[in-house]
């Protein structure tokens, strides 16, 4: 299975990636778990494997943007469409901050020990907290699949290049209204809050903006819900007024969210 799995890789992963894992065997480039790049370790090559087999991609080109947390992957499925591969990191300790995120929360009430499976965790509720505000119309990149630290969704742009979020944007009066209106779509139709909402998780495209990075959203039963809610109106807020935009009070637009 190695030497198909080697083959693979070879041919649809990016070279840089993986150059470790071009032999007939696996031994070399993870040897006790060591990583690639900190993202391609054995299980997450493993997973994309698996990914392959079951259809979901057809290949992989490679990372195109990076953060503390994930490295996000350009990927193709078998009809030549864009496919958004988030790939989580199991190998860095910032998870460990976002338990208070899954703490409280009652989707998620069994959390096991171990940066590993608060990883999978995290995962799985961004694909989850994705699903709800797609089935509730709220524009997200449609979710596609999630298998332990990957998620494949929709990919937002072009040719491999992320669309531009608000802060890379021209931004006016209707992109304003339009963050305000995610903010209480989740709210009122999905039963979330963001917990994260800033012009940096907003893309902006021909169509109107489109928001991700979902894996913080909390559903309304989380105990901090109405402080996360503020801060996300608080914060896009501060950032349209910076702009130069008209705003609105944001103890009004609080309470007309929740009523």
């Amino acid at each position: 299975m190695t030497d198909i799995l080697s083959k693979k890789l070879e041919s649809k992963i990016d070279k840089k990636l993986i150059s470790k894992a071009k032999r007939k065997t696996l031994d070399d480039g993870f040897k006790k778990g060591k990583v690639v790049n900190e993202v391609l370790d054995k299980p997450t090559v493993m997973t994309l494997y698996k990914m392959i087999t079951d259809h979901i991609i057809a290949y992989v080109n490679g990372a195109v943007s990076a953060g503390k947390e994930s490295v996000l992957f350009w990927g193709v499925d078998e009809n030549d469409s864009d496919v958004a591969l988030k790939i989580y990191l199991v190998s860095t300790s910032n998870f460990k901050k976002r338990e208070p995120y899954i703490l409280g929360d009652p989707r998620f009430s069994n959390v096991k020990k171990g940066t590993k499976n608060l990883v999978y965790l995290w995962a799985k509720k961004e694909y989850r907290n994705l699903t709800q505000c797609f089935e509730a119309g709220i524009p997200v990149p449609k979710p596609l699949h999630v298998t332990n630290n990957v998620l494949a969704m929709e990919f937002v742009g072009e040719n491999g290049a992320p669309g531009k979020s608000l802060l890379d944007s021209q931004v006016d009066e209707d992109d304003y209204k339009q963050s305000i209106q995610i903010i209480l779509d989740m709210y009122q139709k999905a039963k979330l809050v963001h917990g994260d909402f800033s012009e940096y998780n907003i893309f902006k495209t021909q169509n109107g903006l489109v928001v991700f990075d979902l894996g913080s959203a909390v559903d309304l039963r989380h105990p901090n819900t109405q402080e996360f809610l503020k801060r996300d109106i608080n914060n896009i807020t501060r950032f349209f007024k910076k702009r130069g935009v008209s705003v609105e009070d944001t103890d009004k637009l609080f309470e007309d969210i929740v009523k």
